[in-house]
């Protein structure tokens, strides 16, 4: 019961941590807009980045929790890590 309760603890913090980072990154540019007029997004940006970021966290939470192996989990999380980076990069193109 308690290896069961120490697994859950471990996967809350891990939880907790992945979804303040997302929360982080859409403050970047918030806080950035402040000091800089380089940075000028709208809602729409902010909206289309949080749809990648949130996306990928749903895709790597979904990731975690069915495969059992490490080495599987980790090629997910860089397969993950990958295509969110590539969408981000097309996004800052204007390619979508």
């Amino acid at each position: 019961m308690n290896d069961i309760r120490a697994a859950r603890g471990r996967n809350d913090s891990r939880r907790w941590g992945m979804w303040a980072v997302i929360a982080l990154l859409l403050l970047l540019p918030l806080v950035a807009m402040a000091f800089t007029p380089e940075i000028n997004w709208t809602r729409t940006d902010f909206a289309a980045a949080g749809g990648l970021l949130v996306g990928a966290g749903l895709a790597y939470e979904w990731v975690v929790t069915r495969i059992v192996d490490p080495r599987g989990r980790a090629a997910a999380t860089v397969a993950l890590l990958a295509a969110l980076l590539l969408a981000w990069a097309h996004g800052a193109v204007g390619v979508f």
